[in-house]
């Protein structure tokens, strides 16, 4: 889809080597497929047309939003197509492939308004309070998943970054439990405070799992045993999404992040009053839900 550079004996590139050329440029996962798709559904779109390379154009890309909001899209979706269109128009002029003057101008094609509209939700501290309290399970999977429940309200990871947790990363500082140099999104390093409940949960299926180094969050077989395989963040979605689901709730993990954003730092209610069982002591924290399977 992208004119080849006019230097003499210039090979042209395929279409796959030219989206490499926007894909290595990002480091999540979820970026890549995002990015990816948005790519191919425009190289489809544009082949319908009639298109080639040469005709990577500003008009072109205003054409290509219009389709795409008749067709109905929402705003986030359109944004996203967009962007990665702004940014194959960059890693191309870069590259010498597209002349930097319509990468400029393709740059400044305006993305869909969202008008109004909150992505997501939070949950009151009600909610959180009934998303972590004791189910009744009291099986290695349970233990497991209320304790990566804990991590995701009281803590404010993302999916990655509880997969790839590791009980060396919990250290004790300054009187207080922490993640220490956790890497998260764009490698970006920080120290993530624990709320005391949640680190009891986390001590709690540690010690049931018999888990004293390496990743923190393991699968769970049908037989209840721990394996030596590291959750992945689609299981993460699926703990979440499911154990929510029991007490009537529809809710993604990023979510439990927006939750406690608002509950730890907006002031609305702060995140050490969430009561994750009607009476917890420090010996026997609650545990999570229950779901067949292995995750």
């Amino acid at each position: 889809m992208v004119a080849p550079s006019r230097e003499s004996g210039a090979r042209l590139l395929s279409w796959s080597e030219v989206k490499s050329l926007v894909l290595d440029t990002l480091s999540s996962p979820h970026s890549k497929r995002a990015y990816s798709r948005a790519l191919d559904d425009f190289a489809q779109w544009a082949r319908a047309e009639g298109l080639g390379g040469d005709d990577f154009s500003r008009a072109v890309v205003q054409r290509y939003r219009s389709w795409l909001e008749e067709k109905g899209l929402s705003p986030s979706s359109i944004n996203v197509a967009l962007d990665a269109l702004r940014k194959l128009a960059t890693e191309t002029a870069d590259h010498g492939l597209l002349d930097p003057a319509v990468a400029s101008a393709i740059g400044r094609v305006k993305g869909a308004a969202q008008k109004g509209k909150r992505i997501g939700r939070w949950l009151t501290r009600e909610e959180a309070s009934a998303l972590l309290r004791n189910s009744g399970e009291e099986g290695l999977k349970a233990k497991r998943d209320c304790a990566l429940l804990c991590l995701l309200v009281g803590a404010g990871l993302r999916r990655e970054e509880l997969v790839s947790l590791d009980i060396g990363h919990m250290q004790q500082r300054e009187g207080r439990w922490v993640i220490a140099d956790l890497i998260g999104k764009r490698k970006r390093i920080r120290t993530v405070p624990i709320p005391g409940w949640a680190k009891v949960a986390i001590d709690h299926w540690t010690a049931a799992a018999g888990i004293t180094e390496g990743k923190v969050f393991r699968a769970v077989d049908k037989a209840g045993r721990v394996t030596g395989e590291t959750l992945s963040a689609q299981a993460v979605y699926l703990i979440v999404t499911e154990r929510a689901k029991t007490i009537g709730l529809e809710l993604a993990p990023h979510d439990a992040r927006r939750t406690f954003a608002k509950l730890a730092h907006k002031g609305k209610a702060p995140i050490e009053q969430i009561q994750i069982a009607p009476a917890t002591s420090p010996s026997r924290p609650p545990s999570g839900t229950s779901e067949s399977g292995r995750i």
